[in-house]
């Protein structure tokens, strides 16, 4: 016998409905196919559930195809783990396909890109080089990427274009296919860099000008702010691995748009990443389409699988 005074609830007196009153939100229409071996990506994307991530999936392949149809901007926001996990190659075939207006990228991209493209390597092994403060001291680096920064500000341009610029001029040709900075350049294809003071290693090198850094990546602000301009009315922006920098910079771009007088709605914007944070996930995939129309998805998981899936599943679903 129970040592307690509360006596379990009975349920003889329940009400209960009829399954088919009550019905349900996922049905047999929602289910899954079966693949089959032969069949095409495209074929794939159709027999995934059409439920939930695999909905915002079909959506962000329908505004990108929509997208390219119409002629209208593409642009991608890149994290540094986005270029560490080897995406350059894909994301520069992309470019040549018309899926891509521009880049914008956070200091760590950059510096990751511009790596590849001087050394064919990046990504230091930090616990064993912190210690004796080796860590960020990479001379190259440092060197060549505050050289061309310096050079952004007496040419009047933003770091993007510098360093795609600089890299153009000292770039081995085995590692040209896979440094994103130099491709997009040689392509005419924008390329905004926006940075923190303090957060990237060549900030710490004894060649860096503050003021260059500032003058270099305020001139890219403006430049992403001109180029947001075009998602209007169908076109997409893409937040790949930035948690903070870029969905920041994103939301403040998105208000000086609107601020100016220029119709910025309707448009889709996605967010991939490895965990969905709070700044992507209400700066890119929900503020800026309240009162203005347009979608936002959110897509989670590995940059290295989800990425080269996207691009196959356009490559494949294009006329």
């Amino acid at each position: 016998m129970s040592k307690y005074k509360q006596e379990p609830l009975e349920f003889d007196g329940l009400a209960t409905v009829p399954i088919a009153e009550r019905g349900g939100k996922v049905r047999l229409e929602h289910m899954g196919g079966v693949h089959a071996k032969g069949e095409s990506m495209a074929s794939w994307l159709d027999k995934l559930p059409k439920l939930l991530a695999a909905d915002s999936l079909r959506g962000v392949v329908a505004a990108m195809l929509a997208a390219k149809r119409h002629q209208r901007a593409m642009l991608w926001g890149l994290g540094g783990h986005v270029i560490k996990c080897g995406l350059a190659p894909v994301l520069v075939d992309l470019m040549e396909r018309g899926y891509v207006s521009g880049f914008v990228m956070n200091g760590a991209a950059s510096i990751h890109d511009f790596e590849i493209g001087i050394a064919g390597c990046t990504s230091e092994d930090v616990e064993s080089v912190l210690p004796d403060g080796r860590f960020g001291a990479a001379e190259e680096t440092g060197r060549e990427m505050n050289d061309a920064i310096a050079r952004a500000q007496r040419q009047g341009i933003g770091i993007g274009e510098a360093l795609g610029a600089r890299l153009h001029e000292i770039v081995p040709p085995e590692n040209a296919g896979a440094c994103l900075l130099l491709q997009a350049w040689r392509r005419n294809i924008p390329v905004t860099v926006h940075v923190a003071v303090g957060t990237d290693t060549p900030h710490t090198h004894p060649q860096a000008d503050g003021a260059a850094i500032g003058a270099g990546t305020h001139h890219d602000f403006r430049l992403f702010c001109s180029l947001l301009r075009e998602l209007n009315g169908g076109g997409i922006y893409l937040n790949v691995g930035s948690a903070v920098i870029l969905p920041e910079v994103f939301l403040k771009a998105v208000s000086v748009v609107r601020n100016l007088g220029y119709p910025l709605a309707d448009f889709a914007t996605a967010n991939f990443d490895f965990f969905q944070h709070y700044r992507p996930r209400v700066n890119v995939v929900a503020r800026p389409h309240a009162q203005r129309g347009g979608q936002g998805y959110a897509i989670t998981g590995h940059h290295e699988i989800l990425i080269p899936l996207l691009a196959a599943l356009l490559i494949e679903s294009e006329p």
